[in-house]
């Protein structure tokens, strides 16, 4: 497992709202939003592919 430094004082916010979400620990709160953060963008349609979607719909000429 690879280890990352993160800003102690960020670090005790992460634990705080890792322990009202209720779970396990930090680092699997921490994983979690990673985790989510980089299928959002994998996810992301280009620029190219939104405007096609629009002009597609109508919205944008």
């Amino acid at each position: 497992m690879a280890k990352i430094k993160i800003d102690k004082a960020l670090y005790e916010r992460l634990k705080l709202v890792a322990e009202r979400a209720g779970y396990a620990s930090t680092e699997e709160f921490i994983t979690h939003l990673l985790e989510r953060a980089t299928s959002d963008v994998q996810d992301a349609a280009t620029d190219e592919e939104v405007q096609k979607q629009l002009r597609g719909l109508g919205y944008i000429e």
